[in-house]
């Protein structure tokens, strides 16, 4: 079975009178790095939250591997909402890192790492740990297994945060935004964790303002604008040669 196909077909999403999401219509491909850029408030994180079902969408389809998230299809052929506790499982096959972190305060790195696989996936524990002491190493922080995220900084929580994604083994993982909450010289820490990641061959999505990084790992740039897919194509095309007059004069303001 393919690893981490993810299609969003024709997904709208509202807020009141506000479209967030226009119509999205987009193909990530297994072991593909996707990043996706744009303004502020131009839905790039929305899409990521509908992806795994954190937002409902309005109108539309999201699938992994070709199963639907957050919907089953009716043998008439009308689509039903899952329960919670379907929508936690497929979530298991989806990592997301957020901007903040959103690590467990009272927990220790090595427990926010292994919690999911525990109580989402109902695995041993005695197994987990040792995946999560191997992760925590894989991020550079096999030190830090029994601190507590107030005593790491912050380039260290969101590497925490990226071994937390992957404990539950996900077919694609999802990045908002990772490095935005970041002091600068920390930007670089978990960048390259991202990089690594990429390399194995981990289907990826993330959001991001670093448009070196997007252009140095990204096997497709997505340009976003009012809640639109503007632009979309390998890096050497989005960002050296756009062809969209809104995609160049994003990147004249960022560059």
């Amino acid at each position: 079975m393919a690893a981490g196909l993810v299609e969003v077909r024709g997904v709208h999403k509202a807020y009141g009178t506000l479209e967030v999401l226009d119509g999205i219509d987009l193909t990530v491909q297994p072991g593909d790095v996707t990043v996706v850029i744009g303004p502020s408030g131009s839905g790039k994180s929305t899409l990521l939250r509908v992806i795994n079902h954190l937002e409902k969408v309005d109108r539309g389809l999201i699938s992994v591997d070709g199963d639907l998230i957050g919907y089953r299809r009716r043998t008439d052929g009308a689509l039903q909402e899952l329960k919670e506790k379907d929508v936690l499982a497929q979530r298991t096959r989806i990592g997301f890192v957020f901007q903040n972190f959103n690590l467990f305060p009272h927990l220790t790195a090595l427990e926010n790492v292994i919690e999911a696989p525990i109580s989402a996936q109902g695995r041993p524990r005695a197994e987990v740990e040792v995946e999560g002491r191997a992760l925590l190493e894989r991020v550079g922080l096999s030190d830090k297994a029994d601190a507590y995220p107030r005593q790491l900084s912050g380039g260290q929580q969101q590497r925490v945060a990226i071994a937390r994604a992957l404990a539950v083994k996900p077919a694609v993982v999802l990045f908002d935004e990772p490095t935005s909450a970041l002091d600068p010289e920390l930007v670089g820490e978990v960048l390259d964790v991202i990089r690594d990641l990429a390399a194995t061959g981990t289907t990826l999505v993330v959001v991001t303002h670093e448009i070196g990084f997007a252009r140095e790992v990204a096997t497709t740039v997505v340009f976003m604008d009012s809640g639109r897919i503007v632009e979309q194509g390998p890096p050497a095309q989005v960002l050296d040669a756009p062809q969209h007059a809104r995609t160049k004069a994003f990147l004249d303001k960022v560059l």
